[in-house]
């Protein structure tokens, strides 16, 4: 860090922020005060129970901490607080250490790396892996990218949040890992859906259907925690539809920059536009099942369509 104690601070509470944040508070080395802000205020109120300190501002967690973790919406989330091309962007990130844990373009971390550094900052990239349940529990998993040395300071604070912190590399191979293991979920979890649904719709008894998933070589924590939501319906948010979308269109745009095909990911990107159209967007993303039954019932209709009227 750069040695002067002042602490450390975190931007930006939803759904994954809060409670990593919460970890970090309650499990931080002792001496290290927490400093939170976020746009919404009264999503700070459990960390001030907890024994944080709620800044009024932004601009007041980076004059008043070394070390500021950034989980923030999106890349223009992060360029509002960092004032970045603004005259004030220098001052807030000169002498600070910036963690940028969200997921953006992994260009748009690349250039964000080269303006702190020239303004005098240190810059590390900790995307991580997991949702709301291992963020809670925290059992996420940290992907690493940056200036060693950097890199190397920030590793111990990402303990309370992580279980483990794995090295990438240089910027921006922490996002590039980040967007290839995204890739897998978004694919996983539409391809356990779309089965379920297969399932269901041929009347097997869903329970007897999951147990077998769940005794088979297919089984994992990820099938393991959203096969029940399917089964109850359950769409309150791990990972938002809306989220997955954005981060199949990060993939999507990074697969063609590199002149890549991706072929499982654009029938995805396909059911995750139809299930934020469709008004699921805040659902968690096994809410792709409504986007599937959705054709499914279209498909009935045309095939009514198709036959011929009696009489």
């Amino acid at each position: 860090m750069h040695g002067n104690g002042r602490g450390i601070g975190f931007l930006g509470l939803g759904v994954m922020g809060r409670p990593m944040a919460l970890n970090l508070q309650r499990r931080q080395p002792a001496g290290a005060p927490l400093t939170v802000w976020n746009r919404t205020p009264a999503k700070c109120a459990e960390l001030r129970e907890a024994g944080a300190v709620v800044a009024g501002s932004a601009a007041e967690v980076l004059r008043t901490c070394d070390v500021v973790f950034l989980m923030l919406a999106d890349s223009a989330a992060v360029d509002d607080v960092l004032g970045r091309g603004t005259d004030s962007f220098a001052g807030r990130v000169r002498g600070r250490t910036l963690v940028h844990m969200g997921t953006t373009s992994p260009g748009y971390s690349h250039a964000l790396e080269a303006d702190v550094r020239a303004a005098g900052g240190r810059y590390v990239e900790a995307p991580v892996s997991g949702s709301r349940v291992p963020a809670e529990g925290g059992q996420l998993v940290a992907m690493l990218a940056g200036e060693q040395a950097a890199a190397d300071a920030v590793r111990p604070l990402l303990a309370p949040m992580c279980r483990d912190a794995v090295d990438c590399g240089p910027v921006p191979n922490a996002l590039l890992t980040k967007l290839a293991v995204n890739l897998f979920l978004i694919t996983m979890v539409t391809g356990l859906t779309e089965a379920y649904h297969f399932a269901d719709r041929h009347g097997l008894d869903r329970d007897r259907f999951l147990a077998v998933l769940d005794a088979g070589p297919m089984a994992s924590a990820v099938s393991r925690m959203k096969a029940p939501k399917l089964r109850e319906r359950d769409f309150a948010v791990q990972a938002g539809a809306v989220d997955v979308l954005k981060n199949n269109r990060l993939i999507a745009d990074a697969a063609r920059a590199a002149g890549l095909a991706s072929p499982l990911l654009d029938v995805c990107h396909a059911l995750f536009t139809e299930t934020v159209a469709m008004g699921h967007g805040e659902g968690d993303m096994v809410a792709v099942l409504h986007a599937i039954e959705a054709r499914t019932s279209a498909g009935a209709r045309e095939r009514d369509g198709a036959l011929p009227q009696a009489g």
